[in-house]
């Protein structure tokens, strides 16, 4: 009968090493849960991922991370704060229109496109010298928004930014319904709220004034806003920061948002997410970018896959200047911030008009 051999040290080797490693790798994930569970800094990073995710279309994921009783807490103590941030009485801004008075010479530049970046984020930053000169753009056709490209070439601007909200159901909406209120050369093109209701609002007057925040219908029209889409919050109000600190931020995500210094110039902050060049800001992020560069006003619009900045090109006819966060490269809109070297020339249309959008489903393209 042959006798066992006796297994070398060589033998044994590979199996010592897969134990230590699987002892040390169970050590390593019970030592980061204690952290993450137990420990403050470790509570801040779970609440920081939830806000991350809660802005992506697996909002429910979330409560993998911190529980679904913490998920709705999280979300409507969000909802809340919005709320008051939108409230706080608002000193517009008077740009000195005796500056822009003049139309921009055919040569002259209407705006310029900078690079901005942060901590683990990057995109581009529009500039607009003459907030008159934006109008908020619309789709040409009835039953599905439009890329702001094709709504930049048909309209005739120069460049454009994505705007307001829309239903999007599951994150697949095909861009036609509105949230809220639509006011293009001081028409009401669109708004589901009554009258006398509160609803946010990001957008300017005649004079090139921004106004953001919380306002009814009649407010708005009394003060003379001329182009409106609704978003929230707002970032700044009156030079002052309403953000406190990233972990009241919402967590990293592509960003748009939209700003005005004392002198009546517009920023428009378009923040590439969700790829590896660029994971996403926090509305703190934008917020600090904006005072950085002397906002008194600013405003946070649609973000996500929705994020986009077209500028006319050439030889292309558009460019589009960031990297959205969508494989098709820009999403269908039913609103952008456009901006004109005549924008009392656009014909811009109320596709709305005469549709009864309570029976309109914005899930089916």
């Amino acid at each position: 009968m042959d006798l066992p051999v006796a297994p070398t040290p060589l033998t044994w080797l590979p199996r010592r090493r897969w134990t230590l490693a699987a002892v040390a790798l169970a050590a390593a994930a019970l030592t980061a849960a204690i952290w993450l569970w137990g420990t403050p800094s470790g509570a801040r990073l779970r609440y920081l991922a939830a806000d991350t995710i809660i802005t992506t279309q697996h909002r429910e994921w979330a409560k993998a991370v911190i529980g679904e009783r913490a998920l709705r807490e999280r979300i409507a103590a969000y909802e809340r704060r919005f709320d008051d941030m939108g409230r706080e009485t608002l000193q517009p801004v008077r740009p000195p229109l005796a500056a822009i008075a003049a139309p921009a010479p055919e040569t002259a530049p209407l705006f310029r496109v900078e690079d901005i970046a942060g901590e683990g984020w990057s995109g581009k930053l529009l500039v607009v010298s003459d907030p008159r000169t934006i109008r908020i753009g619309v789709p040409g056709v009835a039953g599905r928004g439009e890329k702001v490209s094709r709504m930049m070439l048909r309209l005739g601007a120069e460049a454009g930014v994505n705007g307001g909200g829309f239903a999007d159901p599951n994150w697949t909406g095909n861009g036609f319904k509105p949230t809220g209120l639509v006011l293009s050369g001081g028409k009401v093109f669109y708004s589901d709220a009554a009258p006398e209701e509160e609803i946010d609002v990001v957008g300017f007057t005649e004079q090139g004034s921004i106004i953001a925040g919380k306002y009814t219908l009649k407010d708005i029209l009394r003060m003379g806003v001329k182009e409106a889409v609704s978003f929230r919050p707002r970032l700044i109000v009156n030079g002052k920061g309403l953000v406190k600190s990233d972990d009241d931020g919402w967590g990293f995500a592509p960003r748009t948002a939209v700003a005005q210094t004392a002198d009546g110039t517009v920023l428009f902050a378009v923040i590439d997410g969700r790829q590896t060049h660029s994971v996403g800001a926090t509305l703190y992020d934008v917020q600090q970018l904006f005072l950085d560069r002397g906002a008194v006003v600013a405003a946070n619009l649609d973000g996500g896959a929705s994020t986009v900045l077209v500028t006319r090109d050439a030889e292309t006819g558009f460019r589009i200047e960031n990297k959205p966060a969508t494989t098709e490269g820009e999403r269908y809109l039913p609103t952008a911030f456009l901006v004109f070297r005549q924008p009392a020339l656009a014909r811009i249309g109320n596709v709305w008009e005469g549709l009864d959008m309570d029976k309109f489903d914005p899930a089916k393209w």
